[in-house]
């Protein structure tokens, strides 16, 4: 495939609504997540609602050996490569004192040394065409700090300062790296949480409303195009006023 987008954690969410929106700019689109079944799924929508070639690839962005795999299918399957998502991210929350290591750990693996590993097959790809687009998804937690969330806080602001760093490595070479981070956003991993403090969280957003998949797409969409193509290095606040 040519002009292709690779998106991780696409098999629900804010990942599968990126690559739509994606596959509805026209590109081909790569769906990574661990799910095969939701990943074949949505890969056949894609490709018949938006006319545009779809594969997936099933993995574990914690283990090496995927990684190693996910790089040899890339190899053997795509010509090309215009836009890197990393979004897959996990949650492992408790409070500090109650936190084990192995949570700690887990969810740096997968939401920060993931990006990194993600990064480092998409990379090679893009410096040797002088164009690309990495998009980081972060979160307004990697900024503010949150109750509960030290593991995810830190892996999000990692991502912010792995963007910030990269921007600068690559953009001579015509690669713009590009940090979203979404407030409360309604998905599967927010659903499971109390009207409590669902009804508090709202409270202190202006715009009075919870985030849509649809609204962060949208952003990742547009600083995937031309017109975003002097936007690099910066971290997009997606979050209705929140923070």
């Amino acid at each position: 495939m040519e002009n292709t987008a690779i998106v991780t954690g696409a098999s629900r969410g804010i990942g599968l609504k990126i690559a739509e929106y994606l596959a509805r700019d026209g590109y081909n689109v790569l769906l990574v997540a661990r799910n095969e079944e939701k990943l074949k799924e949505n890969a056949d929508k894609i490709a018949s609602r938006y006319d545009v070639e779809t594969m997936y690839f099933a993995m574990d962005l914690s283990l090496k050996e995927d990684f190693d795999n996910l790089s040899q299918f890339i190899r053997e399957n795509i010509k090309s490569i215009s836009v890197l998502v990393n979004n897959a991210g996990i949650t492992k929350d408790t409070l500090f004192m109650r936190m084990k290591e192995k949570d700690y750990r887990s969810v740096i693996e997968v939401n920060l040394l993931g990006v990194f590993n993600m990064t480092s097959i998409v990379l090679p790809y893009m410096l040797k065409e002088r164009k690309g687009v990495i998009v980081n998804i972060s979160s307004v937690v990697g900024i503010t700090g949150n109750a509960g969330q030290t593991n995810y806080a830190a892996s999000k602001a990692g991502i912010i300062g792995f963007t910030k760093s990269l921007a600068k490595e690559v953009g001579a070479r015509g690669i713009r790296v590009v940090a979203v981070a979404p407030g409360f956003i309604e998905t599967d991993m927010t659903s499971s949480l109390s009207d409590r403090i669902k009804e508090e969280y709202l409270s202190r957003i202006p715009l009075r409303r919870f985030g849509k998949p649809e609204d962060v797409a949208e952003v990742v969409s547009f600083l995937c195009r031309d017109a975003a193509s002097y936007i690099t290095g910066q971290v997009i606040v997606v979050d209705g006023g929140m923070i």
